[in-house]
């Protein structure tokens, strides 16, 4: 069966153009900085964020988990918003590896604000641990790919940062970002103290992704990578599917963003079905079946039925996301079979 993959852009399959990349690239030994093609993609890379520098890693998990130990020490606290992915999905990462606390907060949509931030900030106390990080994320992912804008996000920083305290900034899919925002990436990311971004999800590329920041935080992290097991030695074959990610692939993220439209407009005429289509802005969307008569473990097995696959969040939630491998009409053949998924559920 051919299926319509609406689970993640994490799915992506690499792009003819980048298995060939692969197959013809230069290696050498990363670990000893011999790589050229790692070295060509890390130099990229931080010329597209105005950076000094920037490291390539293995995944954004390991990519966060880096940046949140070069900016703290055990027994230290981060703030997060409550449903941020470095808080909720990378295996309590920051407690383990870093020895920090995670203090959540909540906001309006995934939308944080420094007003939310401010509340749970701590400079100094004789009982609570302190405050030395603030991570934000954007886009959103578990808030249907919100988008923080330009402003936000720099008075966010330019508030922390005069209290004292360093900013990162999960980026993971922050091409999406730029372009719902018409932002370059050096722009939105400017006043952050680091930033991971992932090559794979919307860029396509199957493994990878990068940390920017100044030299000196990236030779710092250079051996927290080794620590954890990120020394990938001959790695050129996977730098040259990044390069050709951030060469070919961010262009045509609005593709993408065009088919979440798509399909969240499909949705909304469906009956049962609750969702805003003005709240989709990137490649993520997130609908409510509170009404349809059906939890969303129910109705994904029903599309899985039907050659669609899409992933329950919750038992009333389910998230969808385009990518590369999904095109127009794959979101119209998705809608066709959530329309009879949706009908036989009720009877």
């Amino acid at each position: 069966m051919r299926w319509i993959d609406l689970r993640s852009d994490t799915v992506t399959r690499p792009t003819p153009e980048m298995r060939e990349a692969m197959a013809r690239a230069e290696v050498g030994d990363d670990v000893y900085m011999e790589d050229p093609t790692v070295n060509r993609l890390q130099d990229r890379a931080a010329e597209l964020f105005g950076r000094e520098a920037a490291l390539f890693v293995p995944s954004g998990t390991m990519g966060n988990s880096i940046c949140v130990k070069l900016h703290t020490e055990p027994g230290q606290e981060v703030v997060i918003e409550q449903n941020g992915h470095l808080y909720n999905y990378e295996m309590a990462s920051m407690a383990v590896i870093s020895g920090a606390l995670a203090r959540p907060v909540p906001s309006e949509g995934g939308l944080v604000t420094w007003t939310d931030l401010e509340r749970a900030i701590c400079l100094k106390s004789p009982f609570r641990a302190q405050t030395t990080l603030i991570c934000l994320e954007n886009t959103h992912n578990m808030a249907g790919g919100a988008v923080l804008s330009k402003a936000r996000m720099r008075e966010i920083c330019d508030r922390a940062h005069a209290a004292g305290l360093r900013i990162h900034l999960d980026g993971a899919r922050i091409f999406n970002a730029s372009v719902a925002l018409g932002e370059s990436v050096a722009e939105l990311t400017r006043p952050f103290d680091s930033v991971m971004f992932c090559l794979s999800k919307g860029l396509g590329a199957p493994v990878g992704s990068m940390i920017v920041g100044s030299s000196a935080l990236m030779d710092r992290g250079r051996r927290v990578r080794k620590m954890l097991g990120g020394g990938m030695r001959q790695a050129g074959v996977l730098a040259a599917a990044g390069l050709v990610a951030l060469e070919r692939m961010t262009g045509r993220l609005r593709e993408d963003h065009e088919n979440a439209q798509l399909l969240a407009r499909g949705l909304a005429e469906i009956e049962g079905i609750d969702i805003d289509p003005e709240r989709v802005r990137t490649n993520i969307l997130i609908f409510d079946l509170f009404h349809s008569g059906m939890d969303a473990q129910q109705l994904s097995d029903r599309l899985k039925q039907r050659g669609v696959l899409a992933n329950a969040i919750n038992p009333r939630q389910m998230r969808m996301v385009t990518h590369y491998d999904v095109s127009r009409e794959d979101c119209l053949e998705a809608l066709a079979a959530l329309r009879q998924a949706v009908e036989a559920g009720r009877h």
